[in-house]
């Protein structure tokens, strides 16, 4: 994620959340929490509970965050922000929980009365991790009509193109789909899976040689030990632990949208 999409990205999760961008200039924003996501963010319980007790004022706080410290006036103290900072990790965290699952429908242009169809549309948002003594972190959304089955990548990149509404518009009705959702979420992860398959995974076998190096280093080391002792096997796991390849899929969030076309 670049410093600009993280920007982009911490706007939207405020304003959906309610909150006031006191301050929303190139390079750091200035946030008055609500009293939910001072709650969520800012780790008070022990002030929480005493304004509960006493019936208190609430008095949330503002969070200053930077995503480009060469953009900010020199006298000015935030937090900087950046991918793998705490607190993006804690806000993606706060995504998942607040906002796991959406449903929206694309507004009609249709101003002469006629019924427009709204075709259902199952989209994922997801991360795929690659891990071994490095890591790599790659995001993905992935679109499915719940139709026929059409599978579009980069989709809420194109539906932040379109004009979308909680509530169903007027002159426009929905279509039932032929594709049951959960079924619809088996179809996008054996896409994702296939798509794996098909990658180079020179990584991988990088990995596993280093791990062979440090293994027939630690193998040196107790070469001399007429019976291995508890160390050597916790040292060899916790090679196995830091070297073995793996891939993980996890879901970010998701929703249902109905579009046009």
């Amino acid at each position: 994620m670049q410093q600009q999409e993280i920007h982009e990205f911490l706007e939207r999760y405020f304003l959906a959340n309610d909150c006031e961008l006191k301050e929303n200039q190139s390079g750091y924003m200035t946030v008055q929490l609500t009293v939910d996501l001072d709650k969520e963010l800012m780790n008070r319980p022990f002030y929480w509970h005493y304004l509960e007790k006493t019936g208190g004022v609430p008095n949330p706080m503002t969070l200053t965050l930077i995503t480009d410290s060469s953009k900010v006036p020199d006298n000015l103290k935030g937090e900087t922000i950046h991918f793998g900072s705490p607190r993006l990790h804690q806000i993606f965290q706060s995504t998942k929980k607040l906002a796991s699952f959406i449903r929206l429908y694309e507004k009609s242009s249709t101003a002469n009365g006629q019924q427009t169809p709204l075709k259902p549309w199952i989209c994922l948002n997801v991360k795929v991790s690659y891990q071994c003594d490095r890591k790599k972190d790659v995001f993905q959304s992935i679109g499915l009509q719940l139709i026929n089955g059409q599978i579009i990548e980069d989709f809420h990149d194109k539906l932040l193109e379109l004009p979308l509404t909680p509530k169903i518009p007027d002159y426009s009705f929905t279509l039932s789909p032929l594709i049951m959702p959960k079924s619809g979420i088996k179809r996008i992860e054996h896409y994702l899976i296939s798509n794996l398959e098909a990658e180079n995974h020179s990584w991988a076998d990088d990995a596993r040689e280093r791990w062979q190096k440090d293994l027939n280093l630690l193998e040196h080391f107790y070469e001399d030990t007429e019976e291995k002792s508890e160390s050597y096997e916790i040292e060899k796991l916790a090679l196995k632990d830091q070297y073995e390849p793996k891939i993980n899929i996890s879901i970010i969030n998701g929703g249902i949208f109905y579009l046009r076309n």
